[in-house]
């Protein structure tokens, strides 16, 4: 497997204006985001690509288009997530099948699993596919908090290799590190520390703002982990960071979307319920957005 190092965007679905996915929609933006963006990954079907509100065919399909329209040139990681290790299971077999170069998945969420509840899961699901998984741990929106301890057992298991680490919480980015070793590689998943995560190392971004800003991401990464030239990275990622901070207040997919449509790349309002952001959110947003191009 080749290293996952990069900006890998967790790409929107697109809707159509009444509500259905608009496959159209889903192959111009990827074409964007490798094109003119040059992000280095793409993750159909994650949080930011509202899995949680498509049906199990709508899920499919996105990523056959997605792993169509990319066509090889960078990963291809699926969402894969479901409340039951069966659909779980079934999930990562699709995607597999389908040819994506690995899988990643949240924990169960609602139904509050323990951490070795978390562990037969993802067990199970590992033993049921050869391609790798990525973790994500996001206990904000799914409820359920992966510790340290679990990622290092699960560590253990061969094709359980990535973590997006989603806590916010640097102390955990530095265990997960010491704890695992090489064993797991962690991807920064909290965007508003994106600069602070490249400092300790990390070379990998699980990007939702890259859906609107791909080419600064990319920029910001190639300054910090490339380049190694911190100064200049520092001075982007504080112009960008308003930008980080506002998807960061949890409603990140509502303002992904605004803001795509604000700088005229507009793939349609969220599933309900979510919704754009009200006229004075809205207006918000467009300040921050005017701040980057200056």
């Amino acid at each position: 497997m080749k290293e996952w190092a990069g900006v890998f965007v967790v790409n929107c679905t697109a809707f159509d204006r009444k509500g259905a996915v608009d496959e159209g929609a889903v192959r111009r933006h990827l074409r964007f985001l490798l094109d003119e963006g040059g992000v280095h990954g793409v993750i159909p079907t994650g949080s930011t690509g509202e899995f949680a509100a498509l049906s199990e065919a709508e899920r499919k399909r996105v990523v056959e288009v997605t792993l169509d329209e990319v066509n090889g040139k960078v990963p291809v990681i699926a969402g894969a997530a479901a409340v039951s290790t069966r659909d779980t299971i079934m999930y990562s077999q699709f995607a597999e099948q389908a040819g994506a170069d690995g899988v990643m998945i949240v924990a169960p969420y609602y139904c509050n699993p323990t951490q070795s509840e978390l562990y037969e899961h993802y067990k199970s699901v590992a033993k049921k596919i050869r391609i790798p998984i990525m973790l994500y741990n996001n206990p904000h929106t799914s409820g359920v908090d992966m510790l340290p301890p679990l990622v290092a057992r699960l560590a253990q298991i061969d094709n359980i290799t990535h973590i997006k680490e989603s806590t916010g919480d640097m102390h955990r980015v530095s265990q997960i590190m010491r704890l695992c070793g090489d064993k797991m590689t962690v991807m920064c998943g909290a965007d508003d520390l994106a600069l602070e995560m490249f400092a300790m190392g990390i070379r990998g971004w699980v990007a939702a703002p890259s859906n609107v800003i791909p080419k600064q991401c990319v920029k910001l990464y190639e300054l910090a982990v490339v380049r190694k030239d911190m100064e200049k990275a520092r001075e982007l990622y504080f112009k960008i960071l308003p930008f980080f901070a506002a998807l960061e207040s949890g409603q990140f997919v509502q303002y992904v979307k605004a803001a795509l449509e604000i700088l005229g790349r507009s793939i349609g309002a969220p599933r309900p319920p979510l919704r754009l952001p009200d006229k004075e959110s809205y207006r918000e947003l467009k300040k921050v957005l005017d701040g980057l191009a200056r």
